[in-house]
Order: structure tokens, then C-alpha cells, then sequence
């Protein structure tokens, strides 16, 4: 597989377009009766970009159920992963990528070996007018690459981020991932590839199903789902940290219970325990 190396122009600069603070994109309009922001004291969770809207409804439901509240941060799982190793004061880690869970487990980070909480889907958005269509077998990606010209394809840092890597792995099993190089756009996370769109930066790129189901990005453009076997499976576990107070465990508890699950699978996730419909 051929190393990736884009150009200066092709890395965006995120300060520029407002994306990113400390490294992490979050979300730019929170779905609607989300809490304005946790007190002092509150646990804080680290969750992939990926959970941007569905965990923060989750988050504002517990709270209506009973009045306690956590700080989510959103960003990569392979920073955070990175943070949490090295002493970071997180007290639950929500990972689009179970592997980054068992590495901190078996180095002592947490409580124990986590939970599966779902597995997660990336489709391709084209932005209107963007030289390139959605479909499933990416044929409308194909033919924009053939016709040449100059526009921009934006996915996350396949580095760090899961959803980059499955979007690399995606755009291989295509044999698109060559010639599709010098159109990259790179985000930080998942969350900051789909502002990334929503702003015009890029024409399109591949993105989480769980973002594109937002209502904000109903208007950005035409979404379609890539195969699940183009990729290696995105199965997402959730884990308590080390220290990890009541609050925190009675809201990993919650994301496990039937009205967070309700939430998770309106964002189009696969559930434990369930078959895709």
C-alpha cells in the first residue's frame, strides 16, 4: 500500500476554517436540548468524533433522568488513546476502534476489558455541485478521477482515526486510493472531515453514517453507504478508566440501557445484540 504523502496546499490548515481547539473537532450546532455545558466537578469523557451528536443526546438525556452531568471532549481515538497512557484525567473512553481499548487495558489504564457498544458504517458525501456523485460502488468517484481537474476529497487522519482508516481500507478495495492521493484533504478526526465539507473545503469525502444522519447535513449534500466488507469491521467499545467516579459509572451504565440505545441506532449504528436490518 503506497505511503501517504500530501502536499502542503493538500493539509488544510483547521485554524483557519475554526474547526479545531486543542486539537479536537466538535461539533459546530449540538443537537437541539443539549446541556449548555457540564459544572465543575463533572466526570469527563473522551468519545470518538463519530459519537458527536448521538452521544451528545445521550448525555442530555441522562442528565434529565437524573439531574447529574458529564463533560463530553470529542477528537481521535488514537490521541486520546495516546492522552490516556500517558495520565490524562478521563473517566470513560468511548474508542471507534476496540483495538485501542485492549492496549490500554492491558497496560493497566482501566478497570477492565470494556464493552462493545456498537459498530459504526461510512458512506461517501458529495457536496451539490461537486464534480463527483454518491453511490455505493464509488463508480461516480471513479469517474471524476478520470476526468481530471481540481477539487478536493476529504476524509480523517487514517493514522489516528478509525473512520480514516476504514476510508483508506474502502478507497483500496476500490482501487481508487493511488489516484485519489493528490485530492486529499486530511481532518484531525472524523467530525472536523464532515465540517470540512459542510464548509466547502472539500467537494466530498467519506465520512461516519452517525455524522451524515445529523439533521445539519441534510441539506449538504447526497450521502451513500459503502459496503461494510470494503473495510475492516468499526467496532466501537467503551471502557472505564482508572478512577472513574459514581457519576461516570452510572453513565456508562446509561449508554448501555434501552433509551441511549434507541438514540445510538436513529444515527444509523449496529447494536449489540443485533442483526443490519
Amino acid at each position: 500500500m503506497p505511503r501517504l504523502r500530501p502536499s502542503r496546499r493538500t493539509l488544510l490548515s483547521a485554524a483557519a476554517f475554526g474547526f479545531m481547539r486543542a486539537g479536537r473537532a466538535l461539533a459546530a450546532e449540538p443537537p437541539a436540548g443539549a446541556p449548555a455545558g457540564a459544572p465543575a466537578g463533572a466526570p469527563v469523557v473522551a468519545a470518538a468524533a463519530d459519537l458527536t451528536y448521538a452521544l451528545t443526546e445521550t448525555a442530555a438525556a441522562f442528565t434529565r433522568a437524573g439531574g447529574r452531568e458529564v463533560k463530553l471532549v470529542f477528537g481521535s481515538s488514537g490521541n486520546f488513546a495516546a492522552e490516556i497512557a500517558n495520565g490524562a484525567p478521563f473517566e470513560i473512553f468511548l474508542s471507534a476502534n476496540e483495538s485501542y481499548v485492549a492496549t490500554l487495558a492491558r497496560a493497566g489504564h482501566t478497570r477492565d476489558a470494556g464493552v462493545l457498544y456498537a459498530e459504526g458504517r461510512i458512506g461517501i458525501l458529495a457536496a451539490p455541485g461537486a464534480a463527483f456523485t454518491a453511490d455505493p460502488a464509488l463508480d461516480g468517484l471513479r469517474a471524476a478521477l478520470a476526468g481530471g481537474g481540481a477539487w478536493k476529497f476529504a476524509i480523517a487522519n487514517p493514522a489516528h482515526a478509525p473512520y480514516g482508516r476504514a476510508a483508506r481500507e474502502a478507497l483500496t478495495h476500490a482501487g481508487l486510493w493511488e489516484a485519489l492521493t493528490p485530492h486529499l484533504v486530511l481532518g484531525e478526526n472524523a467530525a472536523q472531515t464532515a465540517q470540512f465539507i459542510r464548509a466547502g473545503a472539500a467537494a466530498g469525502g467519506v465520512i461516519p453514517l452517525s455524522l451524515a444522519s445529523a439533521p445539519v447535513f441534510a441539506t449538504v449534500g447526497h450521502f451513500a453507504l459503502i459496503p461494510a466488507d470494503w473495510h475492516q469491521p468499526l467496532r466501537q467499545r467503551m471502557v472505564l478508566l482508572r478512577g472513574a467516579g459514581a457519576t461516570a459509572r452510572d453513565f456508562y451504565a446509561f449508554v448501555q440501557q434501552e433509551p441511549a440505545r434507541a438514540i445510538f441506532r436513529r444515527y444509523g449504528f449496529l447494536l449489540p445484540g443485533e442483526r443490519p436490518g
